[in-house]
């Protein structure tokens, strides 16, 4: 697959949005892993993400995986684009109950306009791993969008 960079600074571009972005601010998200059409965000579980039996909320896993699609997207972006998501399909595999989530969202057809990313989430506990969710994301390249 061609993942070609558009952006020589696309990596200060990926890292400065996110460090912008006040939602996974607020859920303790955090970059792990940066490459050219790859991000891992990472989720510690707290009480205020969990549901009702202790398991991290659906709404949780959703947001973190969605973020690492679309940062990963936004790694192969010219600048002075940005990026949103138009669709998205995960299916929750396991019930997520370990103590943190790491989100791995990589481009499989990037695109000047859609570019198609996959997320999977896994609930680590030590050494342990258990695949949580798998999604299938679209996202938008909007120019003149700072991001």
């Amino acid at each position: 697959m061609n993942l070609t960079l558009r952006d020589p600074q696309w990596e200060s571009r990926v890292r400065t949005s996110f460090a912008a972005q006040n939602f996974m601010t607020h859920l303790g998200a955090v970059m792990t892993h940066l490459a050219p059409g790859e991000v891992d965000l990472e989720l510690s579980l707290r009480p205020e993400l969990t549901q009702q039996h202790g398991f991290f909320h659906a709404g949780a896993t959703s947001s973190i995986a969605d973020s690492a699609a679309g940062y990963a997207a936004l790694s192969l972006y010219p600048a002075g684009f940005g990026v949103l998501t138009s669709e998205f399909k995960i299916n929750l595999l396991n019930p997520a109950r370990q103590p943190r989530l790491v989100a791995k969202g990589r481009v499989i057809k990037p695109g000047r306009m859609l570019t198609i990313c996959q997320s999977d989430v896994y609930g680590i506990d030590g050494t342990d791993q258990v695949h949580v969710a798998a999604g299938l994301f679209t996202l938008v390249a909007l120019e003149g969008m700072k991001d």
